[in-house]
């Protein structure tokens, strides 16, 4: 009785060194809703239970002890608002974003994204997918002129997997990235083409109005041959930002920065309409394109709007 249960006592300690009997530090890599896959630093992978509502998310840094997680301080965390005006956390710790686009991709989306992403201390750039298509000429010709001096911009197929080695080539410089698009601008067979051993599932375009199925329903971390890191996100059709203020917009705008050796005469300017505006001087000079700055107006009265409903809710609270 005894001999059983030493051996007992062995097993149990056994399992409890197997699965974390000792605090380990991790990665989490996949977030499955009650539970998460963390990548450790041994270079095993083990599943944790959460709960729904943790907030936990993929990039997240973490310590397990046993069945005990714990969130390590995030460097950077990048969020978004959805066309219902709810609040979602898009990965932890990232250094780069990709804003991948195609043909019907919806207007805003870009501008949005490039601020969102500068916000959060992190590194723009624009893919443009299916440029093997005709019909993604003038779009990818646009998008050059638009934001030339701006970002980094990569022309890709990933059908023909053309144009892909300077895209791969930054990212394998160790970058830590997410790639965010809406639905259809063939995300999947951008990250199949860069990670082929995952293979996630390609959905398919409607006719109709250009617009594709979600494929991907589970975030999840993978790591590129060559070095550097990407988070697979379930697709979206918006961009909507979040906690922006107005005088980060006006900082972070692509095609304002270019400029900023001018100097408006108020300090919180918003460039609308102020007196020794330097923006609006440029754009009657038309070194800043009107479509742009009309652009900038748009998402300014989002901004504000968003702003004013914030202080609304501090004052019932």
């Amino acid at each position: 009785m005894k001999r059983e249960r030493s051996k007992a006592g062995h097993a149990t300690a056994r399992l409890d060194s197997a699965y974390g009997g000792h605090s380990c530090k991790g990665l989490i890599t996949a977030h499955h809703g009650v539970e998460v896959e963390v990548l450790f630093t041994t270079g095993r992978r083990r599943m944790v239970r959460v709960k729904r509502s943790s907030g936990h998310v993929v990039g997240d840094e973490v310590e397990v002890e046993g069945e005990v997680l714990r969130r390590l301080s995030r460097r950077t965390e990048l969020r978004r608002r959805d066309g219902r005006g709810g609040i979602h956390l898009v990965a932890a710790n990232l250094d780069v974003l990709g804003i991948v686009v195609s043909l019907n991709s919806p207007p805003g989306f870009i501008d949005r994204a490039i601020v969102a992403a500068r916000v959060a201390r992190l590194q723009p750039f624009v893919v443009v997918n299916k440029c093997d298509l005709d019909e993604t000429t003038a779009l990818l010709a646009n998008l050059q002129r638009v934001y030339v001096g701006s970002v980094q911009l990569f022309a890709i197929s990933a059908k023909s997997q053309s144009g892909l080695e300077p895209l791969r080539a930054f990212l394998n410089q160790g970058h830590r990235g997410v790639f965010v698009g809406s639905s259809g601008v063939g995300k999947s067979s951008l990250l199949n083409a860069l990670c082929p051993e995952i293979d996630l599932k390609v959905g398919k375009v409607s006719e109709v109005n250009g617009l594709g199925r979600h494929t991907t329903t589970v975030s999840t971390l993978h790591l590129l041959s060559g070095g550097g890191e990407l988070v697979d996100t379930p697709g979206f059709r918006d961009f909507g930002l979040v906690d922006i203020l107005t005088d980060e917009l006006a900082t972070h705008f692509p095609g304002f920065e270019e400029h900023g050796e001018l100097s408006c005469r108020f300090r919180d300017c918003r460039h609308r309409s102020e007196p020794g505006c330097a923006i609006i001087a440029l754009v009657e000079e038309e070194r800043i394109p009107a479509e742009r700055y009309r652009t900038y107006l748009e998402l300014l009265g989002e901004v504000e709007a968003d702003q004013s409903e914030a202080r609304s809710r501090g004052w019932r609270n």
